[in-house]
């Protein structure tokens, strides 16, 4: 059975020293885009890239940051394994813990799976606060405007404007 998640990346680290920082960021993105494409499934739609301040700490380092839809014949949790060892394929070391945010070479979060409400100590979906996270809002709403959040019951466009 095919399914689609909803799928938000993001990137504020270089993985090398290369002189155009911008650049690399981009091709984190990239990178992760073709190995979510490899191991999760087909890649339906992506935003483009948005460059952010970060958000929930403080860091001298901007985001890059996407929103990409894919269909998978993964569960919610093959799925989070999927993204979680892409992560650390990239080079991250750790996740955030306890809402202590830092800077990462890469983030991969599962935005939303189907219209999926699920609740456990690996996966809560949809993913808790993409209602306060304009970095998710605007590359959402510029993929899937009129997809409504299943537990606000708003399009992500009305969160957006709110």
């Amino acid at each position: 059975m095919l399914h689609f998640a909803f799928i938000a990346l993001g990137t504020n680290l270089c993985g090398s020293q290369n002189n155009n920082r911008q650049q690399q960021l981009s091709q984190n993105l990239e990178t992760a885009l073709r190995a979510l494409q490899k191991q999760v499934g087909k890649l339906l739609k992506c935003s483009s890239f948005l460059k952010t301040e970060p958000w929930g700490f403080k860091s001298d380092n901007s985001f890059l940051n996407a929103v990409a839809l894919f269909q998978t014949s993964l569960t919610p949790t093959e799925l989070l394994t999927a993204t979680q060892h892409i992560e650390l394929q990239m080079g991250r070391t750790s996740k955030s813990h306890d809402h202590q945010y830092h800077d990462r070479i890469i983030d991969i979060d599962i935005l939303f799976y189907d219209d999926v409400c699920l609740q456990s100590t690996e996966l809560t979906l949809p993913h808790p606060q993409i209602e306060q996270r304009d970095f998710v809002l605007k590359p959402l709403a510029e993929i899937a405007p009129d997809y409504i959040h299943p537990t606000l019951h708003k399009t992500i466009l009305q969160l957006l404007q709110e």
